[in-house]
């Protein structure tokens, strides 16, 4: 009776409450969080693991093949930050909008493709952008009476599929997210703009942009992320980890490729450091220029 009193108490229910969620956020993430930074300075072979200090920080700055991997991730995540933030605020819009009619049919067909698994819309993005006569694109050149295009040899067209692939995917979450902060804004507020003789740019500009700024913020937050760390969409893509001059290689390929395939598991894990302080480094940057770090002035 003492035990169940205890439990059920005001000041003890909510941390039992939370401690499911406190014991596999120890278990899932601080654990294996703290045991990659230890690997990252050992070097950990099939018997033995022996302490090597920073050497496999010293050698990533060497790397050739892991400034590639990191370029073409910073690449990826620009562009997907480019692409995913202005067009799906602009869909949830016009779904917030009476220009819309079935809003649930285009926000099923929007959804549809992020509940897809990332191997069967690579394989079909794959033979779509195939270099072979075959491939759907190479047949709309041919009709088109152009030269087919080796697409997934070629840097700026394998960009292309690739960001294609992304879109695909993730503009109707996105626009989800989007949707849910228009939700949440005062339709007075559009009201009263609307007396004033307002346009419908100037309602977008001084209404809608600035009260869905949380939603805008954390967006972007997680395509940040979401960018540096891809790995799949690319891996389906090219068949495996090895696109012609590393054109599609990312940092968690390359992880892929040092940890997994070339079993060099100490160096793989201070390539997952590197990119997690990356990844930390430009969210706090963007987080800080957003206000959002910001301490409010008295």
């Amino acid at each position: 009776m003492k035990v169940k009193k205890f439990l059920c108490s005001e000041k003890t229910a909510p941390y039992v409450f939370a401690l499911p969620f406190l014991i596999s956020f120890v278990i899932f993430w601080i654990y294996p969080l703290i045991s990659a930074i230890i690997m990252s300075f050992q070097d950990i072979g099939a018997v033995s693991t022996k302490f090597i200090g920073a050497k496999n920080y010293l050698k990533l700055l060497k790397d050739g093949v892991f400034h590639i991997a990191v370029l073409n991730s910073f690449e990826y995540m620009l562009l997907t930050c480019v692409l995913l933030i202005p067009f799906p605020l602009l869909y949830a819009v016009l779904m917030d909008s009476r220009l819309v009619k079935a809003k649930g049919v285009w926000k099923a067909v929007l959804y549809i493709p992020a509940l897809t698994s990332v191997v069967i819309s690579g394989t079909l993005f794959r033979l779509m952008f195939s270099e072979y006569k075959t491939g759907q694109l190479n047949i709309l050149m041919t009709m088109l009476n152009m030269p087919t295009i080796k697409w997934l040899k070629v840097k700026w067209t394998s960009e292309i599929a690739l960001l294609l692939l992304c879109c695909w995917r993730w503009t109707g979450v996105n626009m989800l997210y989007f949707l849910s902060g228009l939700k949440s804004i005062d339709k007075s507020l559009y009201e009263s703009a609307d007396i004033d003789g307002a346009t419908t740019w100037q309602k977008f500009k001084f209404i809608t942009i600035p009260l869905i700024k949380p939603t805008s913020i954390y967006v972007l937050t997680i395509t940040i992320y979401a960018g540096l760390s891809m790995f799949l969409e690319s891996f389906m893509l090219w068949s495996g980890n090895s696109s012609p001059n590393n054109i599609g290689l990312t940092i968690v390929g390359y992880l892929y490729k040092r940890g997994i395939e070339k079993n060099d598991m100490g160096y793989a894990c201070a390539v997952g450091v590197v990119l997690m302080v990356i990844g930390l480094t430009i969210n706090f940057i963007q987080l800080f220029f957003n206000g959002t770090l910001k301490k409010e002035e008295d």
